[in-house]
């Protein structure tokens, strides 16, 4: 029988395992090692490897020393279960359904807004010119980040308090996203928008809380290709839906003046209605996650969570008006009814009992607690961590100034060399690189055109990423398409020389402008289908204690949220310098050097375990 002991900072000692392996001198020990794993009596061993320290294992008279390397937690293991691995495989589907839709609501709020941005900051001051616009524009997209990067930390330590717990951060996120969207549509002036951009930034720490939560609730390496891609496949979502909505109803009395013309509401907010509709959402999500997600953090599985009790009786009073109708659903195990095995009433066997008030509280089936110690927040930045946090800080540098800058290049009026442009140095266009104008698409075609971004990367990330994912594993496929990002930003500027079916000063059309804006946001989404989910697993990996693991994401959603916030700015500023100068490409062909910087930063990460720090008291995940 395999055995181990620990001290206080995780050193494992010799553990020892007799068991019946033909091998000879030949074979090497991570064959044997791996056979080994299989086998139950091994838990010890695997626990060791996952400390990062060697054990000596004992196979039939071959005794060898087997580093981390060759046991259980590696990537080739991990590679090998996704295999078999389908989406109906998933645990805890009810979960991550509504983590699922609380995700969706942010991509559904910022895409719907960046459709028709520019055309609210032209409607906030007509003088302005367009230089302005955008550098207006990357202020405001950089305020929401900004906000975020200086609460994300702060949020990620209160998810991972007793106090508050995962669920309580997540509905303040909700809630503040909510009263944020519907200032914005109702604001008047550019220093109101940015008023309530920032307050929906300070109060939204939701995407490091929601990977957290799905890395709990997914706790298997090898489902974690497919649950993490959950939320990268919802942003997608987002950016069709989101710019769809933002396109067609915004300013409804200017688009659609015999229906709208002459309604009052419209013509005094003519930005309103799509950010109530994204309220709506966003209040539907929060009512979803306070009624029907449990909380996944350790220190709570003991409180009482009323949300939960209410939800439980809905589903309970549902259930009973199917059955009265004639219908009832045979149970399933990923069934979202009603399971009386998991979520056992304690008083009397009726089920009737529920609704009474001596009634015991509805207590979801947690996991036993794995530990007892949190980590000092002085050792969380180990190594790892800091080359993680670097990698990722460029991808989100790039990506997220990219996203920025696609939908104010899109409506940048075309270049007019009959109609003069604000500098005399514009007028002269020398090929390859001095040249300037957008696309002059309209809200609608705006948010066409980012709709785009989203279809193809739903149809990537459901066909494709996890069959390459499972064969190339985590690091080497998030290496490989971080090549992508530097060619893409390099030919963006060149649409705007894309024959157009329409002369200038129209709007550029034809079918050579939408196969030339497909082909480049192919290059940019298949980039970015593959980095940032297998970035997400690495911030998720390289955690070194699970006490710490919602710290860990609020620091990478800071991180995050800086990069978002220094390169909207800076970008904003960098393409109105290049619209003033005749040189628009000037900002994507320094993103492409950025890229390239990301590209060597990611050669210094390697995947974690989540537990490479143990504390005195800590109990493997399998015990």
């Amino acid at each position: 029988m395999s055995s181990d002991s620990r001290d206080e900072g995780g050193v494992a000692t010799t553990a020892t395992v007799s068991a019946s392996y033909p091998v000879s001198d030949s074979q090497d020990v991570e064959s044997a090692s791996t056979w080994l794993l299989s086998n139950s009596e091994l838990r010890a061993e695997s626990s060791a490897s996952s400390r990062g320290t060697s054990s000596t294992v004992s196979v039939d008279g071959l005794v060898s020393s087997v580093t981390p390397s060759n046991l259980a937690i590696n990537a080739s293991q991990t590679r090998s279960d996704a295999k078999t691995v389908a989406w109906k495989d998933l645990p805890r589907k009810d979960q991550l359904i509504v983590i699922t839709l609380a995700r969706l609501s942010e991509p559904l709020v910022q895409t719907s807004l960046q459709s028709y941005m520019f055309y609210q900051l032209k409607w906030f001051d007509p003088s302005l010119p367009d230089s302005v616009i955008s550098s207006q524009a990357g202020i405001l997209h950089a305020s929401f980040t900004a906000a975020q990067f200086v609460t994300s930390m702060m949020w990620g330590r209160v998810a991972d308090s007793r106090r508050f717990g995962r669920k309580t951060v997540l509905l303040i996120g909700l809630s503040g996203t909510m009263i944020s969207c519907l200032g914005f549509g109702f604001s008047t002036t550019f220093w109101q928008a940015l008023l309530f951009r920032s307050l929906g930034g300070i109060t939204n720490g939701n995407v490091g809380v929601l990977r957290t939560m799905i890395s709990e609730t997914v706790q298997e390496k090898k489902y974690q290709s497919r649950a993490f891609l959950l939320l990268p496949m919802t942003f997608n979502i987002g950016t069709i839906i989101g710019p769809i909505l933002g396109g067609i109803f915004s300013d409804p009395a200017g688009s659609y003046p015999s229906l709208f013309g002459d309604i009052l509401f419209f013509k005094k907010f003519p930005y309103a209605a799509p950010n109530i509709l994204s309220a709506i959402f966003l209040f539907c999500a929060m009512l979803l996650v306070w009624l029907l997600l449990e909380e996944t953090l350790d220190l709570c599985t003991d409180q009482r969570d009323r949300g939960l009790e209410i939800g439980h009786r809905v589903k309970l009073w549902i259930s009973r008006r199917r059955f009265k109708e004639g219908y009832s659903r045979l149970p399933t195990e990923d069934s979202t009814t009603i399971d009386i095995e998991s979520h056992p009433m304690t008083h009397g066997t009726d089920s009737r009992q529920s609704f009474n008030s001596d009634a015991a509280p509805f207590k979801p089936k947690y996991a036993r607690r794995r530990y007892t110690q949190r980590l000092p927040f002085r050792r969380i930045f180990t190594p790892n961590v800091v080359s993680t946090f670097t990698a990722s800080c460029l991808l989100s540098l790039h990506v997220g100034t990219f996203n920025s800058l696609w939908f104010v290049f899109l409506s940048t009026p075309v270049y007019d060399p009959l109609k003069g442009a604000e500098s005399p140095d514009a007028f002269r266009r020398h090929l390859p690189f001095v040249f300037t104008g957008g696309l002059g698409l309209h809200p609608r075609e705006v948010g066409m055109a980012m709709a785009i971004l989203g279809v193809l990367g739903i149809a990537l990330q459901l066909g494709i990423y996890p069959w390459l994912s499972a064969r190339l594993g985590t690091v080497r496929s998030w290496r490989m398409f971080l090549l992508f990002f530097p060619f893409t930003y390099f030919i963006v500027p060149y649409l705007s020389l894309a024959p157009s079916s329409s002369p200038p000063p129209a709007p550029k059309d034809g079918i050579f402008v939408w196969l030339a804006i497909a082909g480049v946001l192919c290059f940019h989404v298949i980039g970015r289908t593959f980095a940032l989910p297998a970035q997400t697993i690495l911030v998720n990996n390289c955690t070194p204690h699970p006490s710490v693991l919602g710290t860990v994401h609020g620091i990478g959603q800071s991180v995050s949220s800086l990069s978002r916030t220094v390169g909207p700015l800076l970008g904003g500023f960098l393409y109105g310098q290049g619209l003033a100068r005749g040189v628009v490409g000037a900002v994507f062909w320094c993103l492409s050097a950025v890229a390239i910087g990301g590209i060597v930063a990611s050669l210094f990460v390697h995947e974690g375990n989540g537990h490479e720090i143990w504390l005195e008291g800590d109990e493997d995940d399998d015990t």
